[in-house]
């Protein structure tokens, strides 16, 4: 097909109508071969849609498998401890996920039986499930004709169709082009993972690889020399430095952890002591610690992300010279730590400390 050809259909309805077959051909002959697409059990895809949120798909195939042979039903989760649950999502961060994983699965338990719903209102009235979530649980587990829209798709259809606007009216309009796009009678969960496939493989934001996509000659953006500055970058906010100091304090094969408090920034997670140096906002972490540490030697330095926040945080070595301890403050056996739902800096402070949990994330 011609350039020529291309433009004049672009932006059109036969466009969309075009490239679907190629889409599904494609998706269907090279799409990933990940745990959760051998499953139906609408459960265990949730839990999947609920990890991939901000977490790559490799460090989420562990997680997933090892939650879900902790957490094998709905009832189960219903049922669990919310620090059996934080500790099973402990690693993968945004822990607001899991506790409203166990929110709302004690409101299905509640509602409907312990059956997840097939209405999608019902199901966006469960806690922290969005449209998103809806309709890639309905599409993919029912073959309900549910749209989606995350990133990917957003991305896959702002080109396809050369969409050009901010960030908030391409979420907009992308919504009611999936909305239109989405099979009615069958055929919906294929289409919807195809279109999440094809921006997470091929239609990347950087260096896609528009000579392997399988809907090119229909691609209004490439067609236009667009693909590029199609969808418009967010305008994200700039970077904040913090520089954390954790110490490192052991006793006859135990060591002091500090549990943070019940509201607020990774809420009830377990972390070494740990205070704030610089900036003194945003507060991040107390600036001053609650027991008085002798400080011993370095053992380096680690560095880690939370949102926009970068953090520098030095390991120092700290002795305690009282045996009584504050509230939030605890021995814990040295085995034992990682059973508890950990900070994702308390991972990798004990990692390199003691050589806890080596092994990557997921691995």
């Amino acid at each position: 097909m011609t350039k020529r050809k291309v433009n004049k259909q672009a932006g059109k309805g036969s466009a969309r109508f075009e490239g679907r077959a190629r889409l599904l051909a494609w998706y269907a002959r090279e799409r990933r071969d990940l745990p959760w697409r051998r499953t139906s059990d609408p459960f265990a895809i949730w839990i999947s849609e609920a990890m991939l949120q901000q977490t790559r798909v490799e460090a989420v195939i562990g997680y997933w498998e090892r939650f879900l042979a902790r957490f094998p039903d709905i009832r189960t989760l219903a049922q669990a401890p919310e620090q059996d649950v934080l500790s099973a999502w402990s690693g993968l961060g945004y822990y607001r996920r899991a506790r409203a994983l166990r929110a709302a699965a004690q409101a299905i338990v509640e509602r409907h039986g312990g059956e997840f719903p097939r209405d999608a209102e019902l199901v966006r009235e469960l806690p922290g499930i969005g449209p998103y979530t809806a309709g890639a649980v309905l599409s993919i587990a029912f073959d309900l004709p549910e749209p989606l829209v995350d990133g990917n798709v957003a991305r896959v259809l702002a080109r396809w169709f050369a969409h050009e606007a901010d960030a908030v009216a391409t979420q907009k309009w992308a919504w009611e082009r999936a909305r239109e796009l989405v099979p009615q009678r069958a055929g919906a969960g294929e289409w919807n993972q195809a279109l999440m496939e094809l921006g997470a493989t091929v239609c990347t934001p950087q260096r896609p690889r528009c000579e392997t996509c399988p809907v090119a000659r229909s691609c209004a953006a490439l067609a236009q020399g667009a693909v590029a500055r199609i969808p418009r970058p967010k305008v994200r906010p700039e970077p904040v430095d913090v520089e954390l100091v954790a110490w490192v304090v052991e006793r006859r094969g135990a060591i002091l952890m500090e549990q943070r408090p019940a509201e607020g920034r990774m809420a009830g997670l377990w972390q070494l002591p740990t205070v704030q140096v610089a900036p003194v906002r945003p507060e991040l972490f107390p600036a001053r610690l609650t027991v008085e540490l002798e400080p011993g030697p370095e053992l380096g330095v680690e560095r880690h992300a939370i949102t926009r926040h970068r953090i520098r945080m030095v390991l120092r070595r700290g002795e305690l010279g009282r045996a009584s301890l504050p509230e939030r403050l605890r021995w814990v056996p040295r085995e034992e730590t990682l059973r508890l739902p950990l900070t994702g800096m308390a991972r990798k402070s004990l990692a390199r400390a003691f050589g806890l949990g080596k092994r990557a994330p997921g691995g």
